[in-house]
């Protein structure tokens, strides 16, 4: 038996947990993670608990100040605009002392003031030269920017306005669960540091966590894959949405199953503990209903559409849809909720909604959005009819991995570990497929505040992915199962490839339906602090879970994996927080790309002054 104590860690492995802990040992004390000593030891305010207690105190003075500064923001924009509108005034009160010549000079001056240069044309060894006029000022040395200066979004004809409208909403309520849902895993990863932080049963750590889940999945994901969905469907069939009552029913009847739903999780009303399936049977009746409802709307626009094939983005979004309402079916029915079948039905309802309703909806967004921002056809589609057929073929039989060593027969397990294996074909020809679609195209990454996103969603399909794979052997899932890889895995798949491609499809087309752009710099901060997030949050949790997998497998005592666990959890909680600052500022990106901003155009607000009814004046655009 191994001794009793601190030093049961062999000593090869705390050489190598300390040379990665190096730093987190030199910032952070000991007793920060000790669960000896008194209060009156270091101080009152040296409790995890009232430290915590503190900060959530502080958060709404700063939510305060922040609210302050927007408000004085707004107030300057209006002084600055009454000004830029009196500068329009003189402006044009000096456009009328001029004559037709000298009008016709500033005219043509505009006009070369609107053409646009692609930044190639004054590069090489030689000296600019302006003979034309076209440049206000020449400046020899480059000048240092913050950013790279990315395009913008081409403002695409024909989009109903109603449609807009509706697919604005369901990102917009989308956007809020998406707040809603990591500010409550937020909350409950700091529970990992501090565990007395409170003592109410509604935000209880068992509570709090389905609430997360369900969330995120049902409120953000879904969401935010129906409304993009709805500007797909239609526009690859060349027609509009059949129904747009029926995309309002659905949106109306998905969120009261959210509200419903975490306001029963919060009050201890839960299914009985099926992972992703906690809300009970009436509350998810109304997800399936907008789902249903979802799916003959998508059915009567394809079927309906003017073009002859149907291109393989619908035929993801469809099926995906198709599943989502099978799965559910399955899940909830009771004849099947009876010993090992209530496991093997969880299972399969949990790992076919992960892969057949957020992976194969999310695949067919990213068949038609990364084509269009890349303004070239995807690469190949066979290869995506391969992978389409290969995922349905081999997901549908993977469930059961996820309970190798259990009571389940054997030959279930393995069947589920065969079908891990084969799901190395559709992620390769899939992964295979948006790369090469990127092939000659590459230099407009840097021109893009969108392509970033697709380009991390596609490293981590293809990673994640396999990751689940090679979870999935007997081996791997010997040492993993139960630890916390498998929630560094979770997040490496539902954030790293799903969050990260709808944030690249929303960047994409809401500035189409608005006309407004958002802020170049708050999505750069949006994207590094999601993404840096995200690597601090799985690359300990995976660490520690080896090591802790390694643990148990020597028959160490399970308190002691605990310990070890702790600066990790730390280092969850602070990718996590940077993770949940990054959805703050989608959130300020949302609001900015959605809500109306008038500003005042000194050279417009002249011309309209020009044509003003107090004088006469000779219109030069009609000579």
């Amino acid at each position: 038996m191994p001794k009793q104590g601190s030093d049961k860690i062999p000593k090869e492995r705390s050489k190598h947990f300390y040379v990665i802990l190096l730093t987190t040992s030199i910032l952070l004390p000991t007793a920060t993670f000790a669960q000896s000593g008194s209060a009156g030891d270091s101080g009152l305010f040296s409790l995890p608990g009232i430290l915590i207690t503190i900060t959530l105190l502080i958060i709404p003075v700063v939510a305060a100040l922040f609210l302050l500064a927007v408000k004085a923001n707004a107030l300057f924009r209006n002084i600055q605009n009454k000004k830029d509108a009196e500068e329009a005034t003189r402006f044009a009160a000096y456009l009328k002392t001029l004559n037709v010549e000298q009008l016709e000079a500033l005219q043509n001056d505009r006009l070369h003031q609107d053409y646009h240069l692609n930044n190639k044309e004054l590069s090489g060894p030689f000296s600019p030269e302006d003979s034309r006029g076209l440049l206000s000022s020449i400046n020899e040395r480059a000048n240092i920017r913050f950013i790279e200066a990315k395009r913008k979004a081409i403002v695409r004809p024909g989009i109903d306005p109603a449609l807009s409208k509706l697919i604005l909403w369901f990102l917009g309520t989308a956007t809020f669960w998406l707040v809603f849902g990591t500010s409550v895993g937020e909350y409950i990863g700091i529970k990992f540091v501090a565990p007395d932080v409170d003592q109410v049963s509604w935000l209880s750590f068992g509570r709090l966590r389905p609430v997360h889940t369900n969330a995120v999945f049902w409120g953000w994901s879904s969401l935010a894959m129906l409304g993009l969905g709805y500007y797909v469907v239609p526009r690859v069939s060349n027609i509009q949405i059949h129904s747009l009552n029926s995309g309002w029913w659905s949106l109306i009847l998905i969120n009261a199953s959210v509200v419903l739903g975490t306001s029963a999780l919060m009050a201890g009303i839960n299914n009985g503990g099926g992972e992703y399936r906690e809300y009970i049977w009436p509350i998810q009746l109304l997800f399936g209903i907008g789902l249903v409802i979802t799916l003959v709307n998508y059915l009567r626009t394809v079927a309906n559409r003017k073009t002859t094939e149907i291109y393989v983005s619908n035929w993801y979004i469809v099926a995906a849809v198709m599943f989502a309402i099978v799965i559910s079916i399955v899940a909830y029915l009771p004849n099947f909720q009876n010993g090992l079948g209530e496991t093997i039905i969880q299972g399969y309802y949990m790992h076919q909604g992960v892969g057949m309703w957020f992976m194969l909806f999310t695949l067919g967004l990213v068949y038609y959005y990364l084509p269009q921002q890349l303004n070239k056809p995807i690469y190949s589609y066979s290869l995506g009819i391969l992978a389409f057929w290969s995922q349905i073929f081999f997901y549908t039989l993977i469930g059961t991995h996820h309970f190798v060593f259990s009571a389940i027969p054997w030959s279930l397990q393995t069947v589920a570990i065969v079908g891990s294996a084969g799901m190395i074909i559709p992620v390769v020809s899939g992964t295979t497929n948006f790369i090469m679609t990127f092939r000659g195209a590459w230099h407009k990454v840097a021109g893009s505040y969108t392509l970033p996103f697709f380009i991390v969603g596609i490293i981590f399909y293809f990673t994640g992915s396999l990751q689940g794979t090679a979870e999935a052997f007997r081996s791997t899932n010997l040492m993993w199962h139960f630890t916390d890889f498998t929630v560094a895995h979770s997040h490496l798949t539902m954030y790293g490839i799903i969050a990260f491609f709808l944030w690249g499809g929303i960047y994409a087309i809401v500035p189409r339906l608005t006309r407004q752009e958002p802020p170049q710099i708050t999505v750069g901060i949006h994207f590094w602090m999601a993404f840096i997030g995200m690597m601090f949050y799985t690359i300990p949790l995976m660490w520690g879970g080896t090591m802790r997998g390694l643990m148990w497998m020597e028959g160490l005592p399970f308190i002691e994996s605990v310990t070890m666990m702790a600066p990790y959890w730390l280092w969850r909680a602070i990718g996590g927080s940077l993770m949940w600052v990054s959805h703050l500022v989608f959130a300020y990106n949302m609001y900015q790309m959605i809500n109306p901003r008038k500003t005042v155009n000194i050279n417009e607000e002249a011309i309209k002054k020009l044509h003003a009814n107090d004088y006469e004046l000779v219109d030069i655009l009609d000579k």
